[in-house]
């Protein structure tokens, strides 16, 4: 059975593929103005990051506070959100790091302060731009291999140990 991935989550025990059901504009969005504990996650399947196990599911219902790194495949041609933030001069670089049952670094480009608590433009969601992700086992896995060349990643800022921003 074929099913299209559309949304990709990491928490520190699996990495989720599926799509997030009744999603009515972009995932950072959604994710951003989320009022409820879980999110529905339709075709869902759950990668274990230690045993690499997988198991699917045709609905799984995942707490928002557990998502450490988000992604929405999508053609960016005509995204005019992409376009603005490819273009932004603005960037700082940053490393951000999640300590705990999984230790990742993730290292790449952000809007300045969008990390802070008092960000205007976000609540618990930010996006980083060119995310290189570290600290993952499991080299040659395919499904672990979607954290690489990933154009943008949404991150979650209450889950964050540490930030070191180069800037």
């Amino acid at each position: 059975m074929l099913t299209i991935v559309s949304d990709l989550f990491l928490t520190d025990a699996f990495l989720i593929k599926g799509q997030v059901e009744n999603k009515y504009t972009r995932l950072s969005q959604l994710l951003d103005e989320h009022r409820r504990y879980f999110l529905r996650i339709r075709n869902a399947t759950l990668v274990d990051l230690g045993t690499r196990d997988r198991i699917q599911t045709p609905l799984l219902h995942i707490n928002v506070d557990e998502i450490l790194l988000a992604h929405e495949f999508l053609d960016n041609a005509g995204d005019p959100f992409a376009a603005q933030m490819a273009e932004s001069s603005d960037q700082h670089r940053v490393r951000v790091f999640y300590t705990g049952n999984l230790n990742v670094e993730i290292a790449g480009g952000i809007r300045p302060g969008s990390y802070e608590a008092d960000d205007p433009s976000t609540r618990r969601f930010f996006v980083m731009n060119k995310p290189e992700v570290r600290g993952l086992k499991g080299k040659g896995d395919k499904d672990l291999g979607l954290l690489k060349d990933m154009p943008y990643a949404i991150l979650n800022k209450t889950r964050l140990s540490y930030v070191y921003d180069f800037n």
